[in-house]
C-alpha cells in the first residue's frame, strides 16, 4: 500500500505534491519521495519517514517545475530502511523517466532476470517499482524505435508492459521534455483517480491514488482511470487517453474500502465512507443471529476506521454508542509496523481507555478487521482491565486467511490469526467472550449497495482466489521464505546485507 500523485500545472508543484503526500500519508510512512520536472531536467529529493520530516525549506526550494510526481510508501517488496528504495526511480534512457508505483508485481523476479540477459538494463535494488521502470523504458525504446515521442508510441509502450507484467500496479511517471503519465492495471485492482483545476494560465491536471488528494486541493475529480487505461499530460497542456490493455475488467481491492482508505475518498465510484456504514448494517444483522438479546450493554468502535460501521451498528440495534479508546494520534499504525513484537508494543501507548465507559459492562468491540490478531488480542485485554465484565469483537471484514500479493502487508500465512483456524478457535485466541465475522458475501454486497456496476472484486485475502491467475501454492512458500530471512536476522540484530555478506563467506 502506497499513496502516489503527478501533477501537470500552470505554476511550480512542489508545494502542490507536498501538500497531496499529506493527505496520502495513510498510505505509507516509511518514505516519502518528490520529483518535478523543470523542462528537461528532473530535480528530486526522497527519505525514509513521514512527508513532514522528509522535507525541509531547503529541499522544496530545489524541487522546480512545473510538473511532477510523488509518493508515501510502505513496503511490500524490498527493504523496508534502505532509502535507495524510497521512490520516485529514475532511469535515463530512452528519454529520462522517473516513475513512482503502487502495488506489487509477482512476477518481478523473473522480469528483473529478463531485463539483465535479454534487454541488457540493469536493476540495482530489489524493489519490483524499479523493475517497472525499467520494463516501461524499454517498452517506450521499442514503441519509438529509438525516435522522439508521441502519444500513440506512449501508449504503445503502456501495452508492452501490461503483456509482461503482472500482479497490481497503479504508476504515474514523469517523461523529460514530454509530460504526465499515469496509468493502471488490467484489472484496476489498485486505485488511481484524475482531476482538474482550471486556473487564469490554464488547466491543471492532478493524477493520485485516492480522490481526498484532488478535493483537499481544490481540483474537481473528473473520473477513476479504467483498468488497462493510460492517460497522458503532454507539456503543452493537451490530455490524451487510451486503453491499453486486450481483456481489461476492473477488480478493485475489496481491502480498501474495509480499511486501506480514508473514509472521505471515491474509490471506483464508491463513497468509502457509505461503504463503511453499510458493512455496519449487515454486521448488525449478523450480531443479531449471534447473541441474545440483551446480552450488550454498549457498543465501541476501535479507532479509527471502524467508527462508521459501529455507529450505523449500534443505530441498527437500538444500543448505546460509546468511545471507549482514546487515540494518540503521534504513534504509527499498528497494521503497517514491520515485526510482532513491535506491533504489540504500540498498541497500549497508542491506545488508552475510558474507564467510567467500561467498568461492569459488556461491551461489543467493532473492529474493521482482524489480521495476525496481536492488536485485538491486547485490546480485549485492555478492556477486561479497565472494568468490563464480558468483552465480545465484531469484525466488519471476513475472517483474513490468506497472504495478499497485490500491495498489502500480509504476506505471511504464520502470520494470520485466521489461517488453519475455526472462528471458536480464533475466539478463545484473542480472549474474547464472543467473535462475530462480517459474511464475505456481505461485504461485497454492502460496497455494490453504494455502486451497484461493480460486481467483481480482488478479495484474495479472503477467499484465497488470486485474480492475476499467476500465483500458486509454491509461490506463496518461496515469498515466505523470502520474508522470513530478514527478520530473522532483524531479531538477531544483524541487519540482513550483514546476513547475505556471511552467507556468501561461508559457501565460498
Amino acid at each position: 500500500m502506497c499513496g502516489i500523485v503527478g501533477v501537470s500545472g500552470t505554476s511550480p508543484v512542489n508545494q502542490l505534491l507536498y501538500d497531496a503526500l499529506q493527505l496520502l500519508q495513510h498510505r505509507g510512512q516509511d518514505a516519502a519521495g518528490i520529483a518535478t520536472a523543470n523542462g528537461r531536467r528532473f530535480h528530486m529529493f526522497k527519505g525514509n519517514g513521514l512527508a513532514r520530516d522528509v522535507f525541509r525549506t531547503r529541499n522544496m526550494r530545489s524541487l522546480p517545475g512545473m510538473s511532477g510526481i510523488a509518493q508515501v510508501r510502505y513496503p511490500t517488496a524490498g527493504s523496508a530502511t534502505d532509502s535507495e528504495e524510497a521512490q520516485p526511480f529514475y532511469v535515463n534512457a530512452p528519454f529520462g523517466i522517473v516513475l513512482a508505483h503502487n502495488g506489487n508485481l509477482t512476477n518481478w523476479e523473473q522480469l528483473k532476470e529478463e531485463l539483465f540477459r535479454v534487454d541488457r538494463r540493469h536493476i540495482n535494488t530489489s524493489s519490483d517499482s524499479e523493475v517497472l521502470l525499467n520494463v516501461l523504458a524499454h517498452e517506450m525504446q521499442l514503441a519509438s524505435e529509438g525516435l522522439s515521442l508521441d502519444p500513440a508510441a506512449i501508449f504503445r509502450a503502456v501495452s508492452g508492459v501490461h503483456r509482461r507484467v503482472r500482479g497490481s500496479y497503479a504508476v504515474v511517471a514523469e517523461i523529460a521534455g514530454y509530460g504526465l503519465l499515469g496509468f493502471r492495471d488490467p484489472f484496476g485492482i489498485r486505485p488511481l483517480c484524475f482531476g482538474v483545476n482550471e486556473t487564469d494560465a490554464g488547466t491543471e491536471v492532478m493524477i493520485a491514488s485516492e480522490s481526498v488528494a484532488l478535493e483537499g486541493l481544490g481540483f474537481r475529480m473528473v473520473r477513476d482511470v479504467a483498468p488497462g487505461e493510460a492517460i497522458f499530460v503532454a507539456h503543452d497542456g493537451r490530455f490524451y487517453s487510451q486503453q491499453c490493455a486486450e481483456r481489461p475488467t476492473l477488480n478493485p481491492c475489496i481491502f480498501e474500502f474495509v480499511y486501506l482508505a480514508r473514509p472521505d475518498s471515491v474509490i471506483d465510484g464508491v463513497s468509502v465512507y457509505g461503504a463503511r456504514l453499510r458493512l455496519g448494517e449487515y454486521l448488525a444483522e449478523r450480531v443479531r443471529e449471534s447473541v441474545a438479546s440483551g446480552a450488550i450493554d454498549v457498543v465501541m468502535p476501535i479507532p479509527d476506521s471502524s467508527r462508521p460501521a459501529a455507529l450505523q451498528l449500534a443505530g441498527r440495534l437500538g444500543l448505546p454508542y460509546r468511545e471507549g479508546f482514546i487515540k494518540n494520534r503521534y504513534i504509527g499504525r499498528t497494521f503497517i509496523m514491520p515485526g510482532q513484537a513491535v506491533r504489540k508494543k504500540s498498541v497500549r501507548q497508542k491506545l488508552n481507555t475510558v474507564g467510567v465507559e467500561f467498568k461492569g459492562k459488556s461491551v461489543l468491540l467493532v473492529d474493521d478487521s482482524i489480521v495476525r490478531g496481536t492488536t485485538i488480542r491486547e485490546i480485549v485485554q485492555m478492556a477486561r482491565d479497565a472494568g468490563a465484565r464480558r468483552v465480545m469483537v465484531a469484525s466488519a471484514a471476513p475472517p483474513v486467511r490468506y497472504p495478499n500479493v497485490y500491495g498489502i502487508d500480509m504476506p505471511t500465512r504464520a502470520e494470520l490469526i485466521a489461517h488453519g483456524r475455526g472462528e471458536e478457535e480464533i475466539r478463545r485466541e484473542i480472549g474474547a467472550d464472543a467473535l462475530i465475522y462480517q459474511r464475505l458475501e456481505d461485504l461485497k454486497q454492502a460496497i455494490r449497495d453504494v455502486n451497484p456496476q461493480l460486481s467483481n472484486f480482488e478479495a484474495s485475502c479472503f477467499d484465497g482466489h488470486y485474480i492475476t491467475g499467476d500465483v500458486t501454492a509454491a509461490y506463496l512458500d518461496r515469498i515466505e521464505r523470502l520474508r522470513e530471512q530478514p527478520r530473522a536476522a532483524a531479531d538477531e540484530g544483524i541487519v540482513s546485507s550483514q546476513l547475505s555478506l556471511a552467507i556468501e563467506a561461508a559457501e565460498s
